[in-house]
Parts: C-alpha cells; structure tokens; sequence
C-alpha cells in the first residue's frame, strides 16, 4: 500500500475535521476582514484626493489671484466636475476641500491621518481653530477609534480645553501629542479634566454627596466616558483601615492607560485645605496595598462644586498627585459654557506664564 494510501485519520488535515459551521464562521471572518481593508482603502484613497484636489485649487487658482477672478473659476470648476463626477464636486464640496487644505497645509500631515479617519472625520475637524486642539481631537480619534458623532460630541463639550493638557506650555502639548501614539504610559493631563459634565445623572439643584454616589454609579457607564479612555470601575466605598479607624474612599477606579489607580473622593460645595490630607492618606494607603507591579503611583482626583484656586496652587497639590475639578450637574447654555471653559483656561495660562516668569526671575 503507497504511502498516500496509508494516510490514518490523525494524519488528516485538520481542517477536514471541522464542523460545516465553524469553517463558514472562518470564510465570513476572512470575507468581512478583506471588505474592511478594501472600504478603507477606498476612503484613504478618495481623502488624499480631495486634499489634494484642493490644494491645486488653493494654489494655483486663489493664491496670489484677484478675489472675484478666483472666484469664478472655483464656481466654473464646480459645475463642469459636478456634471462629469457627480454632486460630490459642487462648489461648496470644492470650497471644503480647499478649507481641508487650508488647515492641514501638507500631505505629509495628512497621510498618516487617512489611515484611521474618514473623509467625515476631517469635516468634524475643520470648524476647529485650534491647530494644538485639532491636533487632539485627531490623535484621539486615532487611538480611541471615535466615530464621526463621537468626535462632534467631544468638540462639542469643549473637551481639548477641559482637560489638564491645554493649560500647559505649547511646546509640552506638543511633546506629549506627538507621544500619544508610543507604548508609553499616557500622561495624567491628557485624561484629567476641568470642570467634569455630569449632566446626564438627572440631579436636582439640592443633593447630597449619597445621591451623587448613587446616581454616578447607576449611570456608570456615562460617568466612565466623561472620565475618559481607559478607566475601570474597581469599587464603591473602598474600605481602609488604620490604627483601629475605618475610612471609606468614595469610588476607586483603574486607568489601563495611565497604569496607575484612581481614587475620586466626591465633596459639596468648594474645595476646603483639609481635602488635601485626606487624599493623600488614601493615595499612601493604596500605594502600600494596592498598587501593582509595574503601576504608577495612585492618582487621586477631588470633584466639588467650587474650587479656591490660590489655596490649590499654594498646597501644591499637583506635586501629591492629586487633581481638583468643579464637577456640573446642569450644563449651562452653550454660550455662558463656552465664556466660562476659556476664561478658566487663560486664567490658568497666565497663572503658569506668571509663574514661570518668577522662576526665571529667580535663577
């Protein structure tokens, strides 16, 4: 008997021994796999075309020509595209595609964006006029996978200038924007934010902090994409015990993206010195007990409903690792939101460019 006669069945392929439904189960995968690649390529392909489409535009038809001329030849560009290629290229597409070229002024800017986002996504971008905002919102739909309503929602709620990050120096946001995408740990003011929008509970003017408990922990999920990426619930009323005294941390949480735990104590009314202590028990605590291998020490954040900034500043308490952000049950109207969100942040610039004088004034 040959030896192609003499095959037993332990020595057949083990996909002949796979059921009917597993194998359809791999075909679809596969099938699904390849219509994903293709679809994005499809959407890589057409972005840079519409980057560069308007580009050509921009230069060679607006730059350096007389307004009205330029003009003219945009609209009579539009119509004879739009009668050869379709509705895609009428002119208020070609004046976003010029826009699209505007903001992101080279193509090396722009093709390691396509990789991830879609046509859409840049169009959510564009009323953005922070370029270190915009830059952002970009990486983080990147590393995140935001959808397009995603994104409109998170340059919506203002979140680049809430978090910790836009209160820094421009040349260390762009430091740690541009190591978003490295296997490092993420830096803590590139999550923490300043005032948190907790309009979602449903809570009436009058609460108590049990009611504040209560209602982020039935709306968890909510309350976890507010805190941003990478945070995990770990417990509620995290008990500690010291010399015989039992004290309670208020929601215990673990950011995979910061490696570290995240203790958030829950206070009415404005910041008070003695928070401070009280932090920095819990945070000593759990870097004794609790803190892994490999983490980074905890990191405790404390929401009230006011904050004194000079007691924060003079209490270091940054230096702690320790955070304090005005949380918002109601969010104001978008006009008084937006007035309250940038006076907060120049305020804060001045506050670190003062500071920063004072050194160098020092040395």
């Amino acid at each position: 008997m040959s030896k192609r006669n003499s095959l037993t069945a332990a020595d057949t392929p083990v996909a002949l021994h796979r059921s009917p439904d597993l194998l359809l189960t791999d075909l679809r995968h596969l099938i699904e796999q390849a219509r994903h690649a293709a679809a994005a390529a499809v959407n890589a392909g057409l972005t840079l075309m519409y980057w560069r489409i308007g580009q050509r535009i921009r230069t060679e038809v607006l730059g350096g020509r007389r307004a009205g001329y330029g003009e003219e030849i945009v609209v009579s560009l539009s119509r004879q595209l739009a009668s050869d290629y379709g509705r895609g290229f009428e002119e208020k597409n070609l004046r976003r595609m010029v826009q699209f070229a505007e903001v992101f002024p080279s193509e090396e800017m722009v093709v390691p964006l396509i990789r991830h986002l879609s046509w859409t996504h840049f169009l959510a971008l564009l009323p953005v006029k922070d370029p270190l905002a915009r830059e952002f919102y970009a990486q983080m739909c990147q590393l995140e996978g935001w959808s397009v309503r995603t994104l409109r929602e998170r340059v919506g709620s203002l979140l680049y200038e809430r978090t910790a990050l836009s209160r820094q120096p421009e040349a260390l946001i762009r430091q740690e924007l541009g190591e978003l995408g490295t296997q490092n740990p993420a830096e803590p003011a590139l999550l923490l934010k300043d005032p948190y929008v907790l309009d979602f509970l449903g809570l009436e003017d009058r609460h108590l902090e049990k009611d504040l408990e209560d209602a982020i922990l039935r709306e968890l999920e909510a309350f976890l994409l507010e805190l941003g990426a990478g945070f995990s619930f770990v417990a509620r009323q995290r008990r500690i015990q010291l010399d015989n005294d039992d004290f309670y941390i208020d929601l215990l949480f673990y950011n995979r993206k910061l490696r570290r735990l995240v203790a958030i104590e829950l206070k009415l009314g404005e910041f008070r010195a003695e928070y401070k202590g009280q932090m920095e028990l819990y945070l000593r605590w759990l870097a004794r007990h609790d803190q892994e291998p490999g983490d980074a020490p905890p990191l405790g954040i404390i929401l009230c409903t006011g904050k004194k900034q000079e007691q924060i500043e003079l209490l270091e308490l940054d230096k702690s690792g320790i955070h304090v952000a005005e949380y918002l049950t109601v969010l104001p109207p978008r006009e008084l939101f937006e007035q309250k969100i940038h006076g907060a942040l120049v305020a804060a610039r001045a506050r670190l460019e003062a500071r920063i004088a004072d050194n160098d004034r020092a040395d």
